[in-house]
């Protein structure tokens, strides 16, 4: 006798004439392939669509940065001379520069009374500050208003990235204008590192904060202390990582799989339930008229 192959199919099919079609088996088809299609759809936008995931370490993602934060600060001052604003930067490293204009622009405001002050510059990776104040002017004015509006701060790279909101410019809208002229502003900044790794493995590095303020009116042995508006950093050693992701195509598949299944098994199963108390039925009511 030869061999046939046929022996192996598992999925041996019925001839019409011995199955039997129902109003049921039909209603719960037309549901079942419904059903499909959703959880199809659903998967399939999933599949489609990025994930972001985050997760946080010890140590500076930027290594190849020489040690340096791009700062980025706009800043204006209503009741101030643009020949009396400077910038000021230091650190623990040694750092002292008094006046910095490099790549910085000094905008006149209120028909030249105030100052808007936008300027791009680096500090080093270690704790200091940078502060706006008249310090670098030739003369120094008596009651100089340090009332502000900071419209930028941020440092790094920018993020454009609509999943992720961080506080990649948590000053941004700060309004000091209601308060004392003479008074000094020192706002304490924790710098968290952030990178932002794409699906294509590219990174992007930049920088959130946090932010602490205070408002005061500083004297000393002599008398009044020009007041000053103080940024003091420092870096966390946490790094913060958003990772883009995307589902993989075999688990995709296996969900599709699971799905279609899953959703035919426990249709034939509620169909074979409800075929069989039919027919039980049927037999107690023929029982019933003989």
């Amino acid at each position: 006798m030869p061999f046939d192959v046929r022996r192996f199919d598992i999925y041996r099919k019925v001839p019409k004439d011995l199955t039997q079609p129902t109003y049921t088996g039909a209603f719960i088809s037309i549901l079942c392939c419904v059903f499909i299609l959703f959880l199809f759809l659903s998967e399939l936008t999933g599949f489609i669509a990025t994930e972001i995931v985050n997760e946080l370490y010890v140590d500076d993602p930027d290594k190849d940065s020489g040690g340096k934060i791009e700062v980025s600060l706009n800043i204006s001052l209503p009741n101030l001379h643009c020949d009396l604003v400077g910038l000021d930067i230091q650190d623990e490293m040694g750092r002292h520069e008094v006046g910095h204009i490099d790549n910085s622009m000094k905008v006149p405001l209120n028909q030249g009374t105030g100052c808007r002050f936008e300027g791009v510059f680096s500090i080093n990776k270690v704790p200091g500050n940078f502060h706006v104040s008249t310090h670098s002017a030739t003369a120094q004015p008596q009651n100089p208003d340090m009332t502000h509006t900071i419209h930028k701060l941020a440092f790094g790279e920018k993020l454009q990235v609509q999943k992720v909101q961080g506080a990649f410019n948590a000053l941004g809208g700060a309004d000091r204008l209601s308060s004392n002229p003479l008074a000094s502003h020192d706002y304490i900044l924790k710098i968290v590192p952030t990178v932002y790794e794409d699906l294509s493995g590219r990174q992007r590095f930049s920088y959130q904060y946090t932010v602490a303020n205070k408002e005061y009116v500083a004297y000393s042995h002599t008398g009044r202390i020009i007041p000053a508006i103080w940024f003091r950093y420092d870096l966390s050693p946490i790094t913060v990582k958003y990772t883009e992701r995307r589902q993989p195509f075999y688990r995709f598949i296996t969900t599709i799989c699971a799905i279609v299944g899953g959703t035919f098994t426990v249709a034939g199963i509620i169909d074979s339930c409800i075929f069989t108390a039919s027919e039980a039925w049927k037999k107690i009511q023929i029982g019933k008229m003989s």
